[in-house]
């Protein structure tokens, strides 16, 4: 049963909302809201799901997540009281997701024979299948990061390999007539094509809940003579059963780690006592910083950083300086970013925590992630003797590609890796789970198709909402037990924000909710809702003539090691990432692509100097603040009869719209006049007021 003081406290919430919205639909809607919320005090045996809805939206981190809540039940709530077209369509028979082996005919022609490759981290694994792939005449490598996909173009193109990247960012074509090799991110790999080997790495990730369905759509549709899949051991029963649904040949290859791993009897104790060699794992970007920020302190050494909002180009610059041992980069912080696309000379994982947040509250880190974390530490070949007699900059490519162009049947001598904790309490976790048998992955994800999705939407009246018609349809799809439907994620928060933009077509919505972008940045809101109303006009897309995107950022002034800066910066990044992957999808709206990648790299060398100034004050500050606001909104939802309203956090001063000047004052923009002999004769950017929460729903 909710907590007295929670409930009374999302009453007021409702009663602001209806004093703000003055709507008579919404008021009806809050005062039956209401008494859902009353009942729920009363019985114990069923609680209403707005209910329940409401209430973990309420407890989440972010304080716009009940209006966000309560702006999709009132959407439902209009949808459902609609006597329209919308009753009598038949879900179950558009939105039949049972058999997606029958998507792809020309592949269900084909016999394939399937490799798969199982085995530890540091295993030789994805070495012999891409190994397999340089061997061929065409072919395709498809991996979960940019980071991969571009080790693999600059390994098969040094060799003598022709190979074109294919990234949702970023395309480079190969030179020559006959390129036949392909290296690409795993959502965009070109399932048409007729190929002689195609490679699939982390295969173990088709059963993520977010992006599963790209690797299931990868194996089911790759025209690949032969087929190899890299992962985990725990995908081998759900591939075996794959392969055989498709009439496929099986073979499995497993392999043992190449050099030995061993948790460690006792935890570090200290920071203090931290080593050359050693990563401190860690699993919030505050947490990162506050680490970071006191090891320097107390070690008066640098520390390299890897976390996952950092662009993939300064991760790898962070993973170069720590590998280098000719420099003072002796200590690495990292998220749980390190356990994927970077290969690091680490000697010692070390666990700053074994729990994590999950949105809603503090849970233990997965076993199977805590052994994939832990098997960074003490690689065959360690990255330091692939980097050797280079400079920093020619052996960041060496850096990144260490494992995968090092033979297993190499000399060097094995590497202990060592695993343990920052803390005491926290190492009986990591022996158990070091200890334990992965579950196997029982379930591959699939995601609607946009035929379906546009065949979906035809039933449906002109003006109904398009994330009413993503919910409609992600709930009531059929999926057989060997699938799940991967989760929305951000997919209606974007369709809610674009919603109001005129002209946009089905396809247009649909291509902006699959984009690369995170509305929990809430800095990339406005940017997301402009770049949609330069799709909806067909106009207004060169880069400076958007002016939600805060390029002004770049020559302002501020505090030296301010956090707050650098999460602007990396918001910046991220909107400029959106701009590039955008200009490949709508390349007659999106024009400025060649600036976008150079502003991208000054952006990205911005961060980099930044990293080594960021102060512990900033870190622990905010982290302090944030951990007062839970603990208040627990004690509030804990007390009966207490209704109490928790302020927003500070405004940010960096977003606020800085003094705008002449363009010819815009140092910005003089560097790029100089640069290409171009004018852009556009406003500084600037970023401009949320919209109100009335207004948003007023867009309905």
């Amino acid at each position: 049963v909710p907590p007295q003081g929670l409930i009374e406290t999302i009453k007021e919430v409702l009663r602001h909302e209806v004093e703000q919205f003055k709507d008579p639909e919404f008021t009806e809607f809050a005062n039956e809201t209401i008494v859902a919320l009353d009942k729920s005090l009363i019985s114990q045996r069923s609680i209403p799901p707005i209910v329940d809805s409401l209430r973990n939206a309420y407890l989440r981190p972010h304080e716009g997540d009940l209006k966000q809540q309560i702006k999709t039940e009132y959407r439902d709530y209009l949808l459902n009281h609609d006597s329209s077209k919308t009753r009598q369509v038949d879900d179950t028979k558009i939105a039949d997701l049972r058999f997606p082996t029958e998507w792809f005919p020309n592949t269900r022609e084909m016999q394939r024979s399937i490799h798969l490759h199982v085995g530890p981290t540091n295993s030789g694994k994805t070495y012999q299948a891409l190994k397999r792939l340089e061997q061929a005449e065409s072919g395709i490598y498809a991996g979960p990061l940019r980071l991969l996909a571009h080790e693999v173009f600059t390994r098969l193109n040094n060799r003598g390999k022709a190979c074109h990247l294919i990234t949702g960012d970023e395309r480079i074509a190969a030179e020559g007539d006959d390129v036949r090799m392909s290296s690409c991110t795993v959502e965009m790999v070109p399932v048409d094509s007729v190929v002689e080997v195609a490679v699939i790495d982390e295969i173990q990730m088709i059963g993520d809940k977010e992006r599963g369905w790209a690797w299931t759509e990868a194996v089911l549709g790759l025209r690949a003579k032969e087929l190899h899949l890299c992962g985990e051991e725990r995908s081998v029963p759900l591939i075996r059963e794959l392969a055989a649904a498709m009439g496929d040949e099986l073979r499995i290859h497993c392999y043992e780690r190449l050099s030995p791993l061993q948790p460690q009897s006792q935890s570090v104790g200290h920071i203090k006592r931290l080593k050359k060699g050693d990563c401190v794992v860690a699993f919030s970007e505050m947490a990162i910083h506050s680490l970071k920020a006191e090891i320097q302190r107390l070690l008066k050494k640098p520390v390299a950083v890897v976390y996952g909002n950092l662009p993939p180009e300064i991760r790898a610059q962070q993973a170069a300086l720590f590998n280098d041992p000719n420099n003072e980069y002796d200590i690495l912080v990292a998220s749980d970013a390190v356990g994927m696309g970077l290969n690091l000379n680490i000697k010692r994982i070390v666990f700053s925590t074994t729990a994590k947040w999950n949105g809603n509250t503090h849970v233990p880190v997965p076993m199977n992630q805590i052994k994939q974390i832990a098997g960074r530490a003490g690689r065959f070949r360690t990255v330091a003797q692939a980097v050797e007699n280079k400079t920093l900059a020619e052996g960041l490519d060496a850096a990144k590609a260490a494992s995968i162009t090092t033979s297993p049947t190499a000399t060097p001598p094995k590497t202990l890796g060592l695993v343990t904790t920052l803390e005491s309490k926290d190492l009986k976790y990591i022996h158990k789970s070091m200890n334990a048998d992965p579950e196997p992955i029982m379930t591959a994800g699939v995601f609607p198709p946009v035929d379906v999705l546009l065949r979906f939407a035809a039933y449906f009246p002109p003006s109904t909402p398009f994330s009413y018609i993503l919910l409609r349809l992600h709930r009531n799809s059929l999926v057989h037990h060997r699938f799940h439907l991967c989760a929305l994620k951000d997919h209606v928060g974007i369709a809610d924000i674009i919603e109001s933009v005129e002209n946009l077509s089905l396809g247009d919505r649909f291509t902006f909710c699959v984009a690369p972008a995170s509305i929990s940045d809430q800095r990339l809101v406005p940017v997301i809702k402009a770049y949609a109303r330069c799709v909806g006009h067909h106009s207004g897309g060169a880069l400076l003539d958007i002016k939600e995107l805060d390029l002004e950022l770049l020559n302002r002034q501020v505090n030296v090691g301010s956090r707050i800066y650098l999460e602007n910066l990396e918001s910046l990044h991220k909107a400029l990432i959106l701009y590039l992957w955008l200009s490949y999808r709508f390349a007659g709206v999106f024009t400025s692509q060649a600036m976008a990648f150079y502003v991208k790299n000054l952006v990205e060398d911005r961060i980099q100097s930044l990293l080594g100034q960021i102060s512990a004050k900033d870190g622990t500050g905010d982290l302090k603040k944030k951990s007062q606001q839970a603990m208040l909104r627990k004690l509030i939802a804990e007390q009966p009869g207490v209704s109490t309203m928790i302020p927003d956090q500070e405004a940010d001063p960096l977003s606020s719209k800085s003094q705008r000047t002449g363009h010819e004052s815009h140092p910005f923009i003089r560097r790029q006049k100089s640069e290409s002999e171009r004018h852009f004769p556009v406003e500084s950017p600037h970023i401009p007021p949320q919209h109100a929460y009335g207004a948003v729903l007023n867009d309905l």
